[in-house]
């Protein structure tokens, strides 16, 4: 695909032109950054550590990171991650070998990934909030030699290391206070800085989501390929060398790493929030005059759920680029923000596997809301049926894709790999249609597609439906097993605050809404009314766990 790539020279070229002009990267280029730059390119390097490597020399003081009330510049993060590369290597950590991530959002997180580039080994990105099986497993798979934590997750992680996992206590690194018998962060950061040769030929694996099943570990290495999926993204999406980029999706998945990366590349500022909270996210944007962010749809639903006169209380209106995905953005829940805040909303399509893959701009989300957009350039995509041919236009089909951001494949998972590939392309297993003007629509799952009295429906559409009540705030639904019509839908419904507290009234009225809306097979027999849906931190809802989730039922 990279050769390809290369052969469209003439496309490309004129990709990078209007991302170089739009970006302000034409206009403020230094011609010593410029000279790294072009070197590492050359030699494939282009990943978080070559970003700082190309920043500290042409905007040394110009800053990084903000966070905790203190800013970093591009300068002193390249230094510390030398400094840390140093650490680790007379630790015997080098080329090829896995070290775990069990970090919240801190600009660390940057500096452990560039410093393992630079040593050619691998960051494997956990989530903090694992369990101790969990990691055990995460840790045993990968094969890490060592494990960067949070000080207060101590506990777990020795659990996590007791049984088969090869990480003693002297590959065990705290971070932001002490944890007995383990190496402090900054201790590694004191010792004497040797000349690091920047390997730089490391990888990134990021586990998925695991809506079900044990996590795959996707490996990313960040060579050409992966520079040419940021421009024709950056073509479409306007990011620029002044934004200051708001980060709340947690850095150990894509959504949260690859925006704030992209900004970084471009020299803009990065300011880290540790988690989301609707006030806090408001207040921050204000504060700090963010411009760019980027949210999932779990996230936006927190922040649409907020009164009117809450949001209209803070000034948001530096705010140019806000960018969702990660999971389906409901069209409704896309109308409420877009009127919230204007046309900032991108909505993009890609995953830990594929890359970027669609995008969405403000003019297609208003002409079709809760569209993923157009492809990017560079990228193929394909919606096939089940025999494996391509799909009629508005029909639903698997998406696959291709394009030089694909991953390796999934670590020590031949055969999963396999399984994803359909002639050079990629699935994740999503579902999509696509309209005469080249916008795709997620149509939902493969798994979770529903077989009721023969008819195919996909909950999607039916969570669209119920969505754009005005009482629901959220809604997801799932097939259960029935014995006349072989499944039969089930619906799980957040209601919005000041809904009537009457579950069968509301049901009643759901399905009259529904029936007016859809065909029979596409309305709901069962209604479950909930606080909230289980997800996970891309905003993916876990439907294993609504099948097993204990409600009251409502049958209508």
């Amino acid at each position: 695909m990279v050769m390809e790539a290369v052969r469209d020279v003439t496309g490309w070229a004129r990709v990078l032109r209007r991302v170089a002009v739009q970006s302000e990267l034409a206009a403020g280029a230094h011609p010593r950054a410029t000279l790294v730059a072009a070197r590492l390119l050359a030699s494939g390097r282009v990943g978080v550590s070559a970003i700082f490597r190309i920043r500290a020399v042409g905007d040394a003081h110009r800053t990084a990171f903000v966070f905790g009330g203190r800013s970093m510049d591009f300068a002193t993060v390249d230094d510390r991650i030398d400094r840390l590369a140093t650490a680790l290597r007379r630790r015997g950590i080098g080329r090829r070998d896995a070290v775990a991530l069990v970090m919240r959002n801190r600009p660390e997180f940057f500096e452990v990934e560039g410093a393992l580039a630079r040593l050619g080994g691998s960051s494997v990105s956990v989530s903090w909030r694992s369990t101790a099986p969990e990691l055990r497993y995460l840790l045993g798979h990968s094969g890490a030699k060592a494990v960067f934590f949070e000080h207060d997750l101590a506990d777990v992680v020795a659990e996590a290391c007791r049984e088969g996992v090869a990480v003693g206590p002297e590959g065990r690194f705290a971070l932001g206070g002490d944890a007995p018998g383990t190496t402090a962060y900054e201790a590694l950061l004191s010792e004497r800085k040797a000349v690091v040769d920047d390997a730089e030929d490391g990888a990134v694996v990021i586990y998925t989501s695991g809506t079900t099943g044990k996590p795959k570990g996707a490996v990313r290495r960040f060579g050409a390929g992966q520079a040419l999926g940021f421009a024709a993204f950056m073509e479409r999406v306007p990011l620029r060398r002044s934004d200051r980029h708001l980060c709340v999706c947690p850095l150990y998945h894509s959504t949260g790493l690859g925006f704030a990366a992209m900004t970084l590349m471009v020299g803009g500022a990065v300011v880290i929030e540790p988690e989301f909270e609707p006030i806090r996210f408001l207040r921050a944007i204000e504060r700090e005059r963010i411009t760019t962010t980027a949210v999932v749809p779990t996230l936006l639903h927190r922040l649409m759920a907020l009164d009117a006169d809450v949001l209209g209380a803070h000034a948001t209106q530096s705010l140019r680029v806000m960018v969702c995905g990660g999971a389906a953005l409901p069209a409704p829940l896309a109308n409420r923000t877009l009127d919230a805040f204007g046309d900032v909303l991108y909505n993009f399509y890609g995953s830990t596997e594929t890359g970027l893959v669609t995008v969405a701009t403000p003019e297609d989300l208003r002409a079709a809301p809760g569209t993923i957009g157009r492809a990017l350039h560079g990228v193929s995509v394909r919606l096939l049926g089940d025999d494996g041919a391509e799909v009629a236009q508005g029909a639903v089909g698997e998406l696959f894709t291709r394009s030089a951001m694909l991953v390796e494949g999934y670590h020590a998972d031949e055969g999963a790999t396999r399984a994803s590939m359909r002639d050079g392309h990629f699935s994740v297993g999503d579902l999509a249609t696509v309209d005469a003007a080249g916008r795709y629509m997620i149509a939902g799952r493969r798994r979770d597609m529903v077989i009721t009295g023969g008819v195919n429906v996909y909950p999607a559409e039916v969570e669209g439906v119920l969505d754009a009540h005005p009482a629901v705030a959220q809604s997801a639904v799932i097939g259960v097993p029935d014995e006349e019509w072989g499944e039969r839908l089930r619906a799980f419904v957040v209601l919005r605050d000041g809904a009537p507290d009457d579950p069968v009234a509301t049901a009643q009225e759901l399905r009259h809404w529904c029936r007016a809306r859809s065909s029979g097979a596409k309305v709901p027999r069962e209604w479950a009314f909930v606080d909230g849906l289980p997800s996970n931190p891309t905003g993916k809802v876990l439907k294993r766990e609504l099948r097993d989730l204990a409600v009251d039922l409502v049958r209508v």
